[in-house]
């Protein structure tokens, strides 16, 4: 306990030029120091510093056999960032630190391509350094300071700023009954949007049933977790209109419904054991049938729509020009989305893929979650779902339930 009550602290710090509220990004330095105050005279044989990344998946799934229950762990693991430096190098000495202050600086290149920070109920990418103090006759001291990377989308690129478009239509029936089609159509004028923007949606929906049918229009955010060749999804909606009901045998119109984008994290393609991806889907409820849903494929960015980006001057592009979606304030609460299961309908899904060729790590570790947008930090997660709208089509992925 001697060594313990000369140590008055031991910390790490990253530069301070970085508030907590900033990111680091792929191909940047990571730079800071280890401080290490102690009231007397310390012996330490070694210091070092560890930054490290790290995507990890995990769920259990659960199979009854009479009265016993079988349970089989699924989990993954991917790195994304492997550093360590010496501080003070073990080569057998010594060393003598005086009573004060003392800092040791280190500094990391971070890899050209991270994934971005993310927290999810069945998995997680995150980063952070360690250090460590070797003493003699002690045991090791730590300290550990986690930070988030977010990685660069740019929305301003031809492939997002594609318009997107779509068609569908169904048949109401009840009891062998035909009462009808019901047919929408639903474009949006790009596929790439940033936080705080507003998509205007543009739609038409013909009832040419006997009954009054109800439009809605929803973002829904799917996060797709995967490990030992099986895959578990969940959605969630970030936010949703709903439209007027529309009577029998007449014809509705949006001219740019618009659809604001809260304050959500951005897409995650590249992780190959999470993907966080974005939807607009618009659904019409159909009584005595099931919905009609329409969905057009969203990226959610980082870097909003230069000036002359955009092909039109839509109001998406007018909040695209400003950078209010970086600052969003805390003290505002709007309402909770609604959940999933009242805009479309479906369930949990566990699917077999063929397995991940990333070998596996032997733990999980723990870390923050995503902050380049503060406000994130004060708010409850989004309502998830236990259902899947849309199960595949392909015979080799087979749903299967589970309880976790």
């Amino acid at each position: 306990m001697q060594h313990f009550s000369r140590i008055r602290t031991f910390m790490l710090e990253l530069d301070a030029g970085r508030g907590p509220g900033v990111a680091y990004r792929g191909g940047e330095l990571l730079s800071g120091r280890v401080v290490l105050d102690v009231a007397k005279g310390l012996k330490v044989r070694a210091l070092a510093v560890c930054a490290r990344g790290l995507a990890a998946t995990h769920w259990l799934e659960s199979k009854s056999f009479g009265m016993n229950t079988v349970y089989s762990d699924y989990t993954a693991y991917e790195t994304y960032l492997r550093r360590r430096q010496h501080l003070i190098r073990d080569n057998g000495d010594v060393t003598v630190l005086q009573a004060g202050r003392h800092e040791f600086p280190f500094t990391f290149q971070l890899p050209g391509t991270l994934a971005t920070s993310f927290e999810g109920k069945h998995g997680s990418v995150r980063y952070w350094v360690k250090a460590k103090l070797h003493r003699p006759w002690s045991s090791v001291k730590r300290a550990k300071k986690e930070f988030t990377v977010i990685e660069p989308i740019d929305i301003n690129t031809p492939t997002l700023l594609t318009p997107q478009a779509g068609a569908k239509e169904k048949l109401a029936r009840a009891w062998y009954c035909n009462r009808g089609q019901v047919s929408v159509s639903a474009k949006i004028d790009r596929k790439g949007y940033t936080p705080g923007e507003v998509i205007p949606i543009f739609a038409e929906i013909d009832n040419c049933t006997n009954r009054s049918i109800v439009p809605k229009a929803a973002i829904i955010q799917t996060q797709t977790f995967i490990a030992r060749g099986t895959k578990k999804q969940k959605k969630c909606v970030v936010a949703s209109i709903a439209g007027d009901s529309i009577i029998a045998g007449t014809r509705e119109v949006w001219h740019g419904r618009a659809l604001k984008i809260p304050p959500v994290g951005p897409s995650i393609l590249q992780c190959r054991i999470i993907h966080v991806e974005y939807a607009l889907k618009v659904c019409v409820d159909i009584p005595g049938t099931s919905k009609l849903l329409l969905e057009l494929p969203l990226v959610i960015g980082t870097i909003p729509l230069h000036p002359f980006g955009s092909r039109t001057s839509s109001i998406s592009s007018q909040y695209s020009l400003n950078m209010d979606w970086l600052q969003l304030g805390i003290s505002e609460r709007p309402e909770a989305p609604p959940e999933y299961s009242t805009v479309v309908s479906g369930e949990e899904t566990i699917e077999n893929l063929s397995p991940p060729s990333q070998d596996e790590c032997p733990a999980l570790l723990e870390g923050p979650f995503f902050a380049y947008i503060q406000e994130f930090r004060f708010r409850p997660p989004p309502l998830y779902s236990e259902v899947d709208p849309n199960p595949p089509s392909d015979n080799s992925i087979r749903p299967r339930c589970m309880t976790c």
